[in-house]
């Protein structure tokens, strides 16, 4: 019993202890987002309509049955007799079968167009995807940047509180005045709200995180923290024009071109109602009477084509199948229709369709004319982010020297406390403006990445 609770435990604090990593954060939202399951029902959706209109390409075939009860006079179409004032009944059966041989190309184009559609709606799954895992990496990476900024206050705090003890000991000895210690105890206070504002930020963006994955669970989430190697040698930026050829890819590229693609197809259809239509069906047609009789001679049986002529013979009802096998009239019927005048429908239908391309042009002119002022911008960012972290990297190094030279001087009661809570701030915020700085610098390398193609990773 206690191995057993022992193992449970340790089950518990293994699955507590899970650490996500960015591609693991990007994959499970990517399986699970409600957002792109929902997209993707679009998919389905258009899979079926595709697959509906490569079924209209094939022959129509149809059975048909009827049975009918008459009263008054009525004409027996078996013996042209007629019945007056009693019930008469009659049944007909036919099975036929029917094609479209030509019809301006209608279907066909109808096909591709739903095609073009299919393709457009898995576009736009993936530039959802692309955008989640976007959003997912620049959370991901505030909450790496945040955590740093907390321990960089939490050490910082730590030599304050150190720096309050030793002024404490230098007050109780007489060899600073009180208000040293006073103005060494206010900084460690401020020292606190900024552990406390990075804890928040932590809390923060690691919840925005929590909930761009859709976990219930906030209490055992935790990250994985990589080691990020940032290049300070120099970066002078990509080439515009070749990450712009390379980003055609991109899903909002691909999404203008199918979507140019079913316009233009769009308009074939509606151009191929000007043509003539021809089809061609067959089938066969077949009908019964109840009261229909036949003559019987031994075990043939007697069409009464002319009863008049007929000498007195014996009748017998004739049997359904009987009917239905004598009364078979098989057929085959060519279709041509030509529109002539249709309201002016046909040619108002081309107009909209050849303005619908017009709008998938421009639709597509735009879309390249905003990617690759994206990409200029991001190309522009990143290079701003490497020189901004270069210039706080070298200003952290001064601080540092400078709140060395600082404590020193502190340290042997030749500076008193406001320059020394200065010298501390000054360099906290340099800490944290550096830590800032490559974080930009590591997300807009992600986002150059992500335009070559390749998957946001750390």
């Amino acid at each position: 019993m206690i191995l057993l609770s022992t193992f449970f435990l340790s089950a518990i604090a293994i699955n507590a202890q899970k650490q996500w990593t960015l591609q693991e954060c990007i994959q499970y939202a990517l399986d699970n987002n409600l957002n792109i399951k929902q997209q993707s029902l679009t998919i389905e959706r258009d899979k079926n309509q595709l697959e509906q209109s490569k079924w209209a390409m094939a022959p129509s075939v149809g059975f048909n049955a009827d049975y009918s009860f008459g009263w008054g006079r009525s004409l027996n179409q078996q013996d042209f007799t007629i019945t007056k004032n009693k019930l008469t009944q009659i049944g007909s059966t036919s099975i036929g079968a029917g094609i479209d041989l030509f019809k301006g190309l209608q279907k066909v184009n109808t096909i591709k167009s739903n095609q073009a559609q299919l393709e457009i709606s898995g576009q736009e799954v993936e530039q959802l995807k692309n955008d989640i895992s976007i959003e997912i990496a620049r959370t991901y990476l505030n909450v790496l940047l945040y955590q740093e900024v907390l321990e960089t206050a939490k050490l910082s705090r730590q030599s304050v509180t150190e720096q309050v003890n030793r002024t404490q000991k230098l007050v109780d000895a007489g060899t600073l005045a009180h208000s040293s210690l006073l103005e060494m105890q206010a900084q460690l206070a401020t020292e606190q709200v900024q552990v406390v504002n990075a804890e928040n930020q932590v809390r923060t963006f690691s919840l925005s995180l929590i909930q761009l994955l859709d976990l219930s669970n906030e209490s055992d989430f935790s990250v994985v923290v990589p080691q990020i190697q940032v290049d300070t040698v120099g970066y002078m930026g990509a080439s515009v024009e070749q990450l712009y050829q390379a980003s055609q890819i991109l899903p909002k590229i691909q999404i203008g071109e199918y979507t140019l693609e079913q316009r233009e197809r769009q308009l074939a259809v509606a151009k191929g109602q000007r043509f003539p239509s021809i089809s061609l069906s067959t089938g066969v047609r077949s009908s019964y009477n109840p009261d229909t009789k036949v003559a019987k001679n031994g075990d043939t049986i007697i069409d009464l084509d002319n009863p008049l002529d007929m000498p007195p013979i014996e009748l017998r009802s004739s049997s359904l199948f009987e009917q239905l096998n004598s009364n078979k009239n098989p057929y085959i019927a060519l279709s041509f229709s030509i529109p002539i005048l249709s309201g002016r429908t046909i040619a108002t239908n081309i107009r909209n369709a050849r303005l619908g391309v017009q709008q998938a042009q421009i639709d597509m002119r735009n879309r390249q004319q905003l990617l690759y002022k994206e990409i200029q911008q991001a190309n522009n960012d990143a290079i701003s982010a490497f020189e901004r972290y270069k210039a706080t990297l070298h200003n952290v190094t001064s601080m540092e020297e400078s709140f060395r030279y600082v404590q020193q001087k502190l340290d042997v009661g030749m500076l008193n406390g406001t320059d020394f809570t200065v010298a501390k701030t000054n360099l906290f915020r340099a800490q944290s403006d550096n830590l800032q700085a490559k974080y930009q610098y590591v997300f807009q390398l992600k986002i150059l990445d992500f335009y070559k193609g390749i998957p946001i990773s750390l």
